[in-house]
């Protein structure tokens, strides 16, 4: 979580309670309400098997009069089957009668174990009484943050202010995420919330941009979730941003969310290290990406990571096989600043020093070209641990 002072958007009332979902007692359900309809936008998870909220929130995105969100933790309501979706759509219609709106401007999440019905009496009355707590304070929006983990250590938020054409903007986010994290969308849940003017297509567009660059840029264990959903609400009520004030406020969105994913990355379930693999030179930007999220995915380069082992050959190697062009005479590699491979050729270097020094940051910096080209990309993924294994073996038992 950021120390950063709290800049909450004007516009939005949050709050989190417990309502029983968790075995644990901790809080489970989130809500957050638009004083008046939003623009909101969403990108979604693109595995096959779909959960019945995103499935329902999908469907009502993009908008113009969105009115609420809400979350519960602990279940996901994924394989559900009718009755899941008939389970979500009343969650949503006992929200909007509260709310004073239409049941088609709730937007709903959901996160946790897969497979199993929500335990609707819980969520009623979760419902009524996370709608009674509804406050535009700090508090309470730390209090909506902390209700939507699940495995997370701890809670993800990131804000910030911004001056744009004479108005002071807004942007307040918040994400859960550790394990079943991989690319495609959005591998967690967030929203983001912010009191600038958007139009909805622009709304959209920037979204899948932001995404692009950040939630997809991340990796714990290679595994897409059911439930992958990121939101952008809007509360601004002035003439929509435009031309270089869209562009300035896409570039602090964007800045937002890549501080909120490598988070995610950071409380990958046992993690003790981020990799921020940068890989240049390759034939375009894609072609970064692909060779990126292939070095990233790596079981043998994470374990490498974790016990701070300087194994050039392992990431080089990852990087051939990703399926990419790529000129192995020009490929050059270096970790923690050091220069290990250059050329094609592995370089003499002092490997206890280094491993040293690996084992002493959090975040572990992999730089590697490729080749000559223009073409570059950023990911950041997690090192992998005993901890993972035995937390996952352990999940559902």
């Amino acid at each position: 979580m950021s120390d950063s002072p709290l800049f909450l958007p004007r516009g939005f009332r949050f709050a989190g309670a417990t309502c029983g979902i968790k075995a644990s007692g901790k809080p489970d359900i989130s809500l957050i309400v638009s004083d008046h309809p939003v623009v909101a936008a969403g990108v979604y998870t693109t595995n096959k098997i779909v959960a019945a909220p995103v499935v329902l929130s999908r469907s009502r995105t993009p908008s113009a009069a969105i009115r609420a969100v809400l979350t519960n933790s602990g279940n996901a309501n994924a394989c559900t089957g009718e009755q899941g979706m008939a389970d979500a759509k009343s969650t949503c219609a006992q929200l909007a009668s509260l709310v004073g709106c239409d049941e088609s401007d709730v937007l709903v999440m959901s996160t946790g174990v897969i497979g199993k019905r929500l335990p609707m009496d819980k969520i009623r009355s979760g419902v009524e009484q996370v709608h009674g707590k509804l406050a535009s304070s700090d508090a309470a929006f730390v209090d909506a943050a902390e209700a939507i983990r699940t495995t997370d250590a701890a809670r993800k938020t990131e804000t910030c202010e911004l001056t744009l054409a004479g108005k002071t903007i807004r942007i307040a986010a918040m994400a859960k995420g550790a394990g079943m994290i991989a690319p495609n969308m959005a591998t967690m849940l967030s929203v983001m919330c912010t009191d600038a003017s958007i139009n909805q297509n622009d709304a959209r567009a920037m979204l899948t941009r932001v995404a692009n660059v950040s939630f997809n840029r991340v990796s714990v264990d290679g595994h897409t979730s059911t439930n992958d959903t990121l939101l952008l609400l809007a509360s601004g009520t002035d003439e929509p941003l435009s031309g270089d004030a869209l562009a300035e406020f896409e570039a602090a969105l964007t800045k937002l969310a890549i501080n909120l994913a490598k988070q995610l990355v950071a409380d990958g379930e046992g993690a003790t290290h981020v990799m921020q693999i940068h890989v240049f030179g390759a034939e375009s930007d894609a072609s970064a990406e692909v060779i990126a999220k292939t070095v990233a995915a790596s079981p043998l380069v994470k374990c490498a990571i974790t016990g701070g082992d300087p194994n050039w050959g392992r990431i080089v190697s990852a990087a051939g096989y990703a399926g990419e062009p790529l000129e192995p005479a020009k490929v050059s590699l270096s970790v923690c600043g050091q220069a290990i491979y250059e050329d094609g050729t592995p370089l003499d270097f002092d490997a206890a020093s280094l491993s040293r020094t690996m084992k002493g940051q959090p975040q572990i910096d992999v730089e590697l070209r490729v080749g000559s080209g223009k073409g570059q990309a950023t990911y950041w993924s997690s090192d992998l641990t005993t901890d993972y294994v035995r937390f996952n073996s352990e999940y559902t038992t």
